[in-house]
């Protein structure tokens, strides 16, 4: 009885000690929390709101932990039950967590890229597939919903990480494979090879997105013919191949039209 008692008084006491180490090095990083703000508004980031609906989705000691600067590793442990809830198809709750782990760790690319893929990819072909759903309306619905949940997501991301292509990039694939926009998806490509650091294929992946955009095909024929002029590296087959309809579709003069180099004939040896 004794030591029941005993422990009764160590447990809110532990409880006080741990809550009163987390203030103080929150007091110790606060500054510093306050300076990489700071910094990060200058450079066009947003920043994360640690408000109480913050803390309706992670829980007082979440928060508390959140509020003491330890965003990173609560962000990391939300991180891990969104990939348990995966695992169990929980995908409700999967995006509850991952709004939770986007909001603390708002400039974490990776964050962004895989909590779309999952709502856009994994869940909305889930909701295709449910056997448990007689209706394909309700089917299609959900899956859809899915798809808008994936967009706003990476939509999100792009807001918070402006100066980022690879989010941009992510955005013309969803675009591109999940919603069949064209014009969006070559938006969202034209965007990503703005950047320096963006790679090649990004810039031929907005002229293949145009050349699909009825309407537009003097902008993709331009596009196109302009990547073809830069040389060998970016005059790949299907960048051939929707030249050569553009040029159709336009009715371009036979001297003006791209004459794809033909390859070499091996001639037989007499010997």
């Amino acid at each position: 009885m004794a030591f029941s008692c005993m422990t009764g008084r160590i447990a809110p006491f532990r409880l006080l000690s741990a809550t009163v180490m987390l203030i103080l090095v929150g007091a110790v990083l606060l500054p510093w929390e306050i300076q990489l703000q700071k910094s990060g508004k200058e450079a066009g980031f947003r920043t994360v709101a640690l408000d109480l609906s913050l803390r309706e989705q992670i829980g007082q000691s979440g928060f508390l932990a959140a509020l003491s600067g330890f965003r990173s590793p609560v962000a990391a442990f939300l991180w891990i039950k969104s990939h348990i809830a995966w695992e169990n198809t929980e995908w409700g709750r999967m995006a509850a967590l991952f709004e939770t782990v986007t909001t603390l760790q708002p400039h974490t690319r990776l964050y962004w890229d895989i909590a779309a893929w999952h709502m856009a990819w994994n869940a909305s072909m889930a909701a295709e597939q449910d056997k448990n759903q007689h209706s394909e309306v309700l089917k299609q619905r959900t899956s859809s919903q899915y798809i808008d949940l994936g967009r706003d997501i990476l939509e999100r991301g792009i807001r918070n990480n402006p100066k980022d292509y690879y989010l941009y990039e992510r955005l013309g694939i969803l675009l591109r494979d999940r919603r069949k926009d064209h014009a969006g998806a070559a938006e969202a490509f034209s965007k990503a090879a703005s950047f320096s650091d963006a790679p090649a294929y990004v810039k031929r992946f907005a002229a293949y997105e145009m050349a699909q955009v009825p309407g537009r095909e003097r902008e993709a024929y331009d596009r196109l013919k302009a990547l073809y002029v830069e040389g060998e590296k970016q005059r790949l087959p299907t960048l051939l191949k929707l030249l050569g309809q553009m040029e159709e579709k336009l009715r371009i003069p036979e001297g003006e039209r791209v004459k794809p180099r033909q390859p070499a004939v091996i001639k037989p040896s007499h010997r």
